[in-house]
């Protein structure tokens, strides 16, 4: 089982949806945000609202995020994992063009690092899970 201390700030980041459940817009329909944390310090590096309908981040919307967590950690990390049902092509493709090596994890395996947040993120917005709870 993977946890925070088996990395060094800055040496792992992980993508992953931080809504459990769309957020609602009456104007621009729902949204995921999709985000990026430091494994090491459960930093949030980054996040971006990224349609349903689309399904995945957008290139635009790939190299926002990956602009601004590079921004709080001034460098690329060697290792990205990704949470395993996470649609996210296009971050793995720019991940790799920057030499960081992209490995897919099942979500039960990285809760532990983001559990914390997506239940901050639910209590703010008010998003449930889909199965009804919290």
């Amino acid at each position: 089982m993977l946890a925070p201390d088996q990395f060094a700030v800055n040496e792992a980041w992980i993508a992953f949806r931080l809504s459990d459940a769309p957020v609602r817009t009456a104007r621009d329909g729902d949204f995921h945000f999709v985000a990026l944390m430091d494994a090491a310090s459960g930093f949030i590096l980054g996040a971006v609202p990224v349609a349903v309908a689309a399904g995945q981040p957008s290139t635009v919307e790939t190299d926002e995020l990956l602009a601004e967590a590079r921004r709080h950690k001034d460098g690329w990390p060697h290792t990205l994992l990704l949470s395993a049902g996470l649609a996210a092509d296009t971050l793995v493709d720019r991940a790799a063009a920057q030499g960081i090596t992209v490995a897919r994890v099942p979500e039960d395996q990285l809760l532990v690092f983001y559990g914390g947040a997506r239940q901050a993120f639910r209590e703010k917005f008010g998003t449930a899970r889909p199965d009804g709870h919290g």
